[in-house]
């Protein structure tokens, strides 16, 4: 398995004295200075280990925290990024301690297997490197490791397996640095990290296990999205259904359920008021999350204006057909730059003109 790694476009960061010193110091602003810069990539670090982005950006602010409590004890001999990754990791595991539906959830039978209620996506913008992370040992996201699919495969692993997964497998730490942060041997961390492993294979497809960085979206992709789209603006179901594979995954969360199969899900969809005059006329754009790509749904209901965002769809493709739909709609949209009202034609709406 693989990282990539992102080559320095920066000044180099503070030597090991350097920042030993600035952490020795009263200054708060000095320190919120020199933590900063590691703020993005933390965040996506407890974001895979939690699957939600709320509750990530809630965990690097308790990394900080605790790194400015505890900052007499940096002695240099290990980098500022370790030394917060190390304080990061540690959070996230005490923060599984203390919610054990998080922690140890239950393998799921086949019909309910990728179900996380509180999985939420998160903004492709807030997933790329900033200039200040261009330094030796900043990692890159790649798309297989922030996918949707992926988030939920690693919540079935305990939690000290999904911190040695993502250590060792993800950012690419050598055993005896994963080891060390774990407080327990190499021995030990190796075994945990192939008992990880193998319960990753049961819920990803084995090409995946090589996490490599993927291309952008294809044009096929592309027009298939479009395709997406523009049936969902028409409610034609039979249009939709010709872009499914047979054994579409379709999931809200935080509702409980997982549907398999295109008709299943479809009809599902269909139960729900999908094409009634009820639910009103809808209207998408385009978008992104967890670098795959989304559609944002907005509807008009009847009486209304306007269209009004209600509903994510993050979108899987393999082998050009859309096989999975995970659609997300309430909180989980505010960190999304979307516009919340469109009009008849499918323009942004200002909050003073609805």
């Amino acid at each position: 398995m693989s990282s990539s790694r992102v080559s320095p476009q920066a000044l180099p960061a503070p030597t090991g004295e350097t920042v030993v010193a600035l952490l020795r110091t009263e200054d708060a602003s000095a320190f919120a200075e020199l933590v900063e810069p590691y703020r993005r990539e933390l965040q996506v670090h407890c974001y895979r280990m939690l699957a939600s982005y709320e509750d990530a950006q809630d965990l690097v602010q308790e990394t900080f925290l605790r790194a400015w409590r505890r900052r007499e004890t940096f002695e240099g001999r290990a980098s500022l990024r370790a030394w917060l990754y190390r304080i990061a990791t540690n959070a996230c595991l005490d923060f599984l301690a203390r919610r054990p539906e998080r922690a140890d959830l239950p393998l799921p039978d086949d019909a309910r297997r990728g179900e996380v209620p509180w999985l939420q996506p998160a903004p492709d913008r807030l997933l790329a490197a900033t200039p200040d992370q261009q330094e030796p040992g900043a990692v890159a996201v790649t798309r297989e490791t922030i996918e949707l699919a992926f988030l939920v495969a690693v919540q079935h692993l305990p939690p000290r397996q999904r911190a040695v997964l993502i250590l060792r497998d993800v950012l690419g730490w050598p055993a005896k640095d994963a080891a060390s942060l774990l407080e327990t041997s190499v021995a030990s961390a190796n075994s945990a990290l192939q008992r990880a492993r193998a319960t990753m294979r049961t819920h990803l497809p084995a090409a995946r296990m090589d996490w490599t960085q993927t291309a952008e979206p294809s044009r096929h992709e592309q027009a298939l999205v479009e395709r997406y789209m523009a049936a969902t603006d028409r409610t034609d179901v039979d249009a939709l259904k010709a872009l499914f594979d047979e054994e579409l995954r379709f999931a809200m969360p935080p509702e409980p359920g997982v549907w398999i199969g295109r008709d299943a899900c479809v009809q599902s969809w269909v139960d729900g008021g999908f094409g009634s005059p009820e639910v009103g006329e809808f209207r998408t754009l385009p978008t992104s999350a967890n670098l795959q790509p989304a559609v944002a749904n907005y509807v008009r209901q009847p009486g209304d204006r306007h269209f009004r965002l209600f509903a994510i769809d993050v979108l899987t493709i393999r082998d050009g057909r859309i096989t999975e739909v995970t659609a997300f709609g309430g909180d989980a949209l505010q960190p999304f730059d979307l516009p919340r009202t469109l009009d008849e034609a499918g323009r942004a709406v200002h909050a003073g003109d609805e």
